[in-house]
């Protein structure tokens, strides 16, 4: 399988450096299964499509490599690695630990106008889910966790999230076709406990929204075992 679809140019002006403007172009993609397991990605073509000169395009290959999503063969064909289940175990337990404890903050520490800039992502991912809008209703997904954890003043806790979460997101994408509703109402949930002031609702709540990673890995293997 060759890489595709083609790549857009990058943007010389952007305040991030081309390493990381790559890297984060091809995590996205290959997040979102643009780029599926067993893609071939080289170097030279990756750097043409996206106007950058092969050092960047180096760097983020080695980032990539480092976390499991591609694998770099000297002398044979890099490619986008496979879905590993082992993968998705460690980042369920390190995100799950992390927003069970982030959500007993938020429960003290949000604002009502954090509650309404929350409740602002819950009507964009109605939206999103009405229009089949698949990577629309994931990155609203992201965003809505991301804000929690920096409206409660732990966003040094995203951070370590968004570093372990790709490859649990990688299964979760492609859920997104039966799963979405469901993960709306529990978002819904979730914004209820905070709004509340119940810290342990909350953090059930979201133990529960994380919690069906199990039945996703299920479904794939049954459905789509050639991404493992």
């Amino acid at each position: 399988m060759t890489m595709s679809p083609l790549l857009p140019p990058l943007d010389a002006h952007h305040p991030r450096s081309m390493a990381d403007q790559v890297y984060d172009m091809l995590y996205e993609r290959i997040i979102n299964l643009t780029l599926p397991p067993g893609t071939k990605l080289s170097e030279a073509e990756v750097a043409a499509q996206l106007g950058v000169s092969r050092q960047p395009v180096r760097d983020a290959f080695y980032r990539l490599s480092q976390l499991g999503f591609i694998q770099i063969r000297p002398q044979r064909a890099t490619t986008v690695a496979p879905i590993s289940k082992d993968a998705i175990v460690r980042a369920y337990f390190i995100r799950s630990a992390l927003e069970e404890a982030t959500m007993r903050v938020a429960a003290t520490n949000l604002k009502p106008v954090h509650l309404t800039a929350l409740q602002d992502i819950l009507v964009r991912q109605e939206d999103a889910l009405r229009m089949a809008d698949k990577t629309g209703f994931h990155a609203l997904d992201d965003q809505f966790h991301h804000d929690i954890c920096n409206y409660s003043g732990l966003g040094f806790g995203w951070a370590v999230i968004k570093e372990n979460k790709g490859h649990m997101d990688r299964a979760r994408y492609l859920s997104l076709s039966f799963g979405a509703p469901r993960a709306l109402a529990e978002h819904h949930d979730i914004l209820d406990a905070l709004r509340a002031g119940d810290g342990d609702g909350a953090a059930a709540a979201v133990k529960r929204h994380l919690n069906h990673i199990d039945e996703i890995i299920d479904w794939l293997q049954t459905t789509q075992p050639e991404v493992f």
